[in-house]
């Protein structure tokens, strides 16, 4: 029953449309932006002139009032409260030791963290849990616009 945004930064050339396509070509013969809309979903394409890092409070920014929880992916040095997502398998460096803005981590295993922690450690494999406690430290989460100008 809540309203759930997603903001997720994507490798270099990633492409949401296809060849073929009318807003394809409108894209390919130089449009600015595209907006492709229907009365169940709208999709909005801009090009950049160049390479263009917005930040995740640029891009939280773009996206609609209204909704409960805008989940953020990709944005790991961000200055936004987060939950680590550690597998020991995928073979990366953990961030929740040196970054301050972990406040949980989620790992499908736990007794292989690189480091005792003391925030909570959340099982990966049962998300209605993870929608739980999420749900419980909603406040820990509401984010200020204000706190971050674009």
């Amino acid at each position: 029953g809540l309203r759930v945004s997603v903001v997720k930064h994507a490798h270099h050339k990633f492409d949401i449309d296809r060849p073929g396509k009318d807003s394809y070509r409108h894209r390919a013969a130089g449009a600015f932006e595209v907006v492709l809309a229907s009365d169940q979903r709208l999709a909005l394409t801009r090009e950049f002139e160049e390479p263009t890092e917005l930040s995740v409070h640029q891009l939280i920014a773009e996206m609609c009032d209204g909704v409960d929880w805008v989940f953020v992916e990709g944005f790991k040095f961000s200055d936004l409260p987060k939950v680590e997502v550690w597998r020991a398998e995928a073979g990366h460096a953990a961030l929740y030791p040196d970054d301050p803005y972990v406040v949980a981590l989620a790992s499908d295993t736990p007794d292989r963290l690189p480091q005792a922690t003391q925030r909570p450690v959340l099982d990966l494999n049962a998300a209605p849990g993870v929608a739980e406690w999420l749900l419980a430290q909603g406040e820990r989460f509401t984010y200020d616009p204000r706190r971050h100008p674009i």
